[in-house]
């Protein structure tokens, strides 16, 4: 197993790679833009979140506070709406009316990880 010589294999058959002091700094500060995602900051330097986050503990970065959770809104469902056999088009369909009201009509077709994203990011505005 490989001690720290940038030509010793680690198990794997991979190489362990080293970083300057620069390129880590560089990396940590794009770890800390707004909206960067530290897995694919990581991912995009071919290095382990774990390490990056390691880097940043080292350099005196504090994680940050974790975003105060969402509020679970009551929901309504409504009697009485125009079913299937009067509106065939709204088969499967879902309306999300956020806080501000602006709404979202999905259909039961929709990625779960697109509307995820979408929900996501409206949150943080």
């Amino acid at each position: 197993m490989s001690v720290g010589n940038d030509e010793d294999f680690v198990p794997g058959g991979r190489k362990r790679r080293s970083w300057t002091r620069d390129e880590k700094r560089r990396i940590v500060e794009e770890s800390l833009q707004d909206g960067a995602s530290i897995a694919e900051v990581a991912r995009r330097h071919e290095l382990n979140a774990n390490l990056l986050f390691t880097w940043r503990r080292k350099m005196g970065i504090e994680p940050t506070e974790q975003p105060v959770p969402m509020e679970i809104v009551p929901v309504t469902i409504a009697r009485g709406l125009a079913g299937e056999e009067h509106c065939p088009d709204v088969a499967g369909q879902m309306e999300i009316i956020l806080a501000e009201g602006e709404r979202i009509i999905v259909w039961a077709d929709v990625e779960t990880a697109a509307l995820s994203r979408v929900l996501k990011a409206l949150s943080r505005r």
